[in-house]
Order: C-alpha cells, then structure tokens, then sequence
C-alpha cells in the first residue's frame, strides 16, 4: 500500500513547522523523508523501531484531518489518583512530621510504614515502589544510618552493631 499520495511534501514541511514536541516532529520528518524515497524499512532503521511503527505513522497521515492533528497523540489522562487533592495534601502534611506524632513507633517514615499509614488512614493500598514515590513527590529523601563502627575499638563495635541492627534508614525531609 502507498501511503501518502495525496499529500505534497510541501504540506508536510508547512506542518512541520507548526507541531510541538518531538513525536510529531519526528513522525513527519519520516514522512517527508518517505516522500522523497526513503522505504518504510531504512526509516526504521534510521529511528530504531520496527517497521509496523513507521506503518502507524504514515497511515495516521492518511486522513482527513489537519496534519497537525493527526501526528499529535490525543491527551491519555492516566490512572485516577487513589487519593483525593485534600488527602494527598494532608497525607504530606503528616510525612513532614515525625512517625510518632501519628502513633507509630518509628524515628523516620518507611516506605512500609507509609503503606500501612494510607491503609489505615485512607484505606487505600499502595504498592512499596508507589509509597517510595509518594515520598518523593512530598519532597522528602531517603537517608541511610550512619556506620561508626570502623572507628570504634571491639568493645564498642559489637555495641553499634546491636543498637544498629533494629535501624534501618529513613526519609525526611530535605
């Protein structure tokens, strides 16, 4: 199948200039570049995809509405957030304060410990990547607990090495 014959280069270049981002631009630069001899195979190779990619490309640009339409990807509003606006700003409130304001037993937030909080709070449940994330985005960053057990004598070490052994890191605030 040909694609493209009822559009002049001159069209696609004109489109060009009017497209934000670099997927479109992308798109009708390969078109452009297909009107001009180049097979749907060497422009594979040229943008690393498999040529079913430049396929969809060029047959998106066989339609009736404005070029600049038809290279753009239509909004994709993603997954509902679990929490609402109010809760996710309480929710980051309570992370800028410590554990123990909130009963738990801890000195720093976990990504577990954020996980059992939003389960009892809000009952929602979140995956330990997605509450390490939530952390991120309330601005807090994970520290590690110091290590002072090279500088200690063997008395002292063995005593750091127990006290260290029920603390893990933490986050905090920045």
């Amino acid at each position: 199948m040909d694609h493209l014959e009822e559009i002049a280069v001159e069209e696609l270049q004109d489109a060009l200039d009017s497209v934000d981002g670099s997927k479109p631009t992308q798109r009708l630069l390969a078109a452009i570049a297909y009107k001009n001899g180049i097979t749907q195979t060497e422009l594979a190779e040229w943008y690393g995809v498999q040529r079913r990619t430049i396929y969809n490309w060029l047959e998106r640009l066989d339609t009736d509405e404005p070029l600049e339409q038809a290279v753009t990807d239509a909004h994709r509003s993603g997954r509902k957030r679990k929490l609402s606006e109010n809760q996710q700003r309480e929710f980051e409130e309570v992370l800028h304060e410590p554990p123990e304001r909130v009963g738990f037993d801890a000195p720093a937030w976990t990504a577990a410990l954020v996980q059992q909080y939003l389960n009892e709070t809000y009952d929602v449940e979140y995956s330990l990547p997605s509450c390490r994330r939530l952390l991120r985005e309330a601005g807090l960053c994970y520290r590690k607990p110091r290590r002072k057990a090279a500088d200690s004598t063997g008395d002292e070490r063995d005593s750091l090495r127990d006290d260290r052994e029920g603390s893990a890191g933490g986050w905090t605030p920045r």
